[in-house]
């Protein structure tokens, strides 16, 4: 089970840092990826981090400016987003899965979403 959560609303050029919380031993063994989805638009890959935390990937829109991490001795994902624009406004999810990459149909488990809003 996993738990997105630090969503909020803040002005463009902004930060704030989401946070995914997962339950179950095994957490340590799955990639992490961080998705969003705007009004009316498809989800969309924003990061994603190997089970190790070594290898971390990111979409081009938001590369530079957000940064994935894990702590997995407290089962926990973060993802740190900086510069925001109004533009990655959108419902953010967390996803784990053992071979996640970029789609979110390689993904297993979900978080319900967190909300981040940037104004203008």
């Amino acid at each position: 089970q996993l738990q997105a959560s630090g969503g909020g609303l803040v002005q463009a050029g902004g930060s704030l840092r989401l946070s995914c919380a997962a339950s179950g031993r095994t957490f340590s063994s799955y990639a992490v990826g961080w998705f969003r989805q705007a009004p009316g638009k498809e989800r969309e890959f924003v990061a994603r981090i190997s089970w190790s935390g070594r290898t971390t990937y990111y979409a081009d829109s938001v590369k530079g400016r957000f940064t994935i991490s894990r702590d997995n001795a407290k089962n926990m994902v973060y993802l740190q987003m900086n510069s925001l624009k109004p533009e990655d406004t959108a419902v953010y999810y967390c996803a784990a899965g053992t071979a996640g990459w970029t789609r979110p149909d390689e993904y297993d488990y979900w978080g319900q979403g967190t909300q981040v809003t940037v104004s203008s």
